[in-house]
């Protein structure tokens, strides 16, 4: 039996530093910000980390540092959506990659105009056992279907994920008749547990990380806010209801998941609004 460490992050796509940041005494940029993310993955050594709105300069950076550390990672490059990995414990044996559609069928409106929502694949062979574990990363449409939402509303957004999700669903299940093993998918999927999407997994055998760790489940959104103008602590309801950062699991055996967690310290609020979350997973 191992336990790998499976760890979903949305690093935010910022590669300059910003004027209200400089006023602040601070550096947002990617190569500031890339040191402090190589501190959170040497921290807490995940075996794969899925990254969310990452730029070819902040991977570059990222890898450059861990290299530095002399951490054993590989990177598999996929367009806002890669995958690291540690190669000392796996053997990568396939891997894909999508950048979601911009319609979706019988629905009017684009619904990724700039081409950063994607998914990654990967199939992973442990070295320790000769088990094989199905990956994806995930970065779904961001607008709200509330018209209350002001600026960030748009039609048919939940309508949107739902397709995108589930385009990613019919590849993974694919895999998982190929190769006949458990798939984890993480990732921003922008919207909360109880939203169709989510809804629309759960309703096809997955089951969230969330549920069913049985030694300990961390019960935070795992969302603040860091954005252009600043960053400080986001005032928005704090339970795990409201989180948008997710890790489904397909064919998990029973008491795999032993922990679902997310890394929170305060020094880690300016490198992203998203902090970390990951399962350990017995296979």
């Amino acid at each position: 039996m191992s336990t790998l460490r499976i760890m979903s992050n949305n690093i935010w796509k910022c590669d300059k530093n910003y004027t209200a940041w400089e006023a602040l005494g601070e550096d947002c940029s990617a190569p500031t910000r890339a040191k402090g993310f190589a501190r959170v993955y040497t921290e807490t050594k995940p075996d794969i980390l899925g990254i969310q709105e990452c730029s070819p300069l902040m991977a570059e950076c990222i890898m450059d540092h861990m290299k530095q550390d002399g951490a054993p990672y590989a990177l598999l490059w996929g367009r806002d959506t890669p995958i690291i990995y540690r190669y000392d414990r796996l053997e990568l044996v396939d891997c894909g990659y999508c950048n979601y559609p911009e319609n979706v069928p019988g629905y009017e409106g684009s619904f990724n105009n700039q081409k950063t929502k994607s998914y990654s694949t990967a199939v992973f062979r442990i070295k320790e056992n000769g088990h094989l574990l199905i990956f994806a990363t995930t970065h779904l449409w961001w607008k709200l279907s509330d018209p209350a939402a002001g600026g960030s509303y748009q039609a048919y957004s939940d309508e949107a994920r739902f397709f995108q999700l589930n385009q990613l669903l019919d590849h993974v299940d694919n895999l998982r008749e190929q190769y006949a093993c458990p798939a984890v998918i993480v990732g921003d999927l922008n919207t909360v547990y109880a939203s169709p999407a989510v809804q629309s997994a759960l309703g096809r055998g997955y089951v969230h990380g969330y549920d069913v760790a049985v030694e300990y489940r961390d019960e935070n959104n795992g969302h603040h806010y860091c954005y252009a103008d600043g960053y400080d602590h986001y005032e928005m309801p704090k339970d795990f209801q409201a989180s948008i950062d997710h890790i489904l699991i397909g064919n998990c055996p029973e008491g795999a998941v032993r922990r679902f967690q997310r890394y929170t310290p305060d020094w880690y609020m300016p490198l992203s609004d998203h902090f970390p979350v990951w399962i350990d997973m017995e296979l």
